[in-house]
């Protein structure tokens, strides 16, 4: 059984990662005003790649094995190109208030892929206040951005990335307990350089960035943070585990998004704001809650079964020989 302590550091690194990406939305919005979304998804991985590989330069780690390197192009499709690209897009005709639904989503589909992949089996309770905040979260981050009128294509783009994501961060959680937290996510961007440095060249060629010094700043926020040091919290958080656990304090992501989207960006913080953030960081707590006290617990204990026990060696009575071992099984109930 993984002690308490442990699950709730988990819990906490898992925050830690959620506050970092907390900016994601926001500062994107910020950056596509002068920088084309093809550049921004791609150049930001351009970088956190050069970062990760001096870092894993520098400590020397030893290479993935081939199984590994499957398994990091799975993280890497997801968090290094899916979700960055694919939000980039939206966002040129969505709000950072209307992109937060993306955040709202993720947590239980994140649940959904611990479920599949790592064959985590959490109590009903604890889906059933996971489910309470995803509708929390949908409805509070609906009702800041404009609602869900109609999908269109930048809805799309938002499911889309939504799955990428939560793929990435599924499999990512399970490689960290592998080769590290900040490992995995620098190997993860390394495999993936080759493409996002191509992307970026076709970016750069098709409209050269000629962003302000604000835009460039958001910019690299999202390729040292958002794209790189968010994810040693993150995975390290989802490594300490339960995935299915840890992924529900993305339900609070919504609520600092929007907060963060009205501070920077100007956007309206009302009272539904505060009393639908309450409602989402409430159900996020009753989840972890419900899934620490079942892990407190423990397995339920089987009755003891009788084990056989070998005795201590006997003698054979009439004999000058010395005594030979002679196995004797008794039947013990300890």
């Amino acid at each position: 059984m993984r002690p308490v302590l442990s699950q709730r550091a988990g819990l906490w690194w898992g925050l830690l990662g959620v506050l970092a990406f907390s900016f994601t939305l926001p500062f994107t919005r910020i950056a596509v005003e002068g920088l084309s979304p093809l550049f921004i998804g791609s150049g930001r991985a351009v970088i956190a790649a050069a970062l990760a590989a001096v870092a894993l330069a520098a400590t020397g780690q030893r290479l993935p094995t081939a199984a590994q390197w499957g398994r990091l192009a799975l993280v890497a499709g997801g968090v290094v190109v899916g979700f960055p690209l694919l939000t980039s897009y939206a966002l040129t005709t969505s709000s950072a208030g209307h992109g937060a639904v993306v955040i709202a989503l993720l947590p239980a589909a994140t649940a959904i892929m611990a479920v599949l992949r790592v064959k985590e089996r959490p109590a009903v309770s604890f889906w059933a206040f996971a489910g309470l905040g995803a509708v929390a979260a949908v409805c509070f981050a609906a009702l800041q951005g404009g609602g869900f009128g109609s999908l269109d294509a930048a809805d799309l783009l938002f499911f889309g990335a939504v799955l990428a994501a939560a793929v990435g961060y599924a499999e990512g959680g399970l490689l960290a307990r592998e080769l590290g937290s900040w490992q995995t996510v620098s190997w993860a961007l390394v495999l993936a350089a080759p493409v996002m440095i191509a992307a970026a060249g076709v970016a750069v060629a098709q409209e050269p960035p000629t962003a302000t010094p604000v835009q460039w700043l958001a910019f690299v926020y999202l390729a040292a943070v958002s794209m790189y040091l968010g994810f040693f919290a993150w995975y390290r958080g989802l490594a300490i585990g339960p995935m299915a656990q840890v992924s529900q304090v993305q339900l609070t992501q919504p609520v600092m998004t929007i907060g963060w989207a009205a501070l920077l960006l100007g956007e309206p913080v009302g009272w539904s704001t505060i009393s639908g953030g309450l409602a989402v960081v409430a159900c996020a707590g009753l989840a972890v809650r419900a899934r620490l006290r079942a892990s407190a617990r423990g397995p339920a204990r089987s009755p003891a079964r009788p084990v056989a026990r070998l005795s201590d060696t006997v003698s054979v009575p009439g004999t000058s020989e010395p005594a030979p071992r002679v196995r004797r099984w008794t039947r013990s109930t300890s």
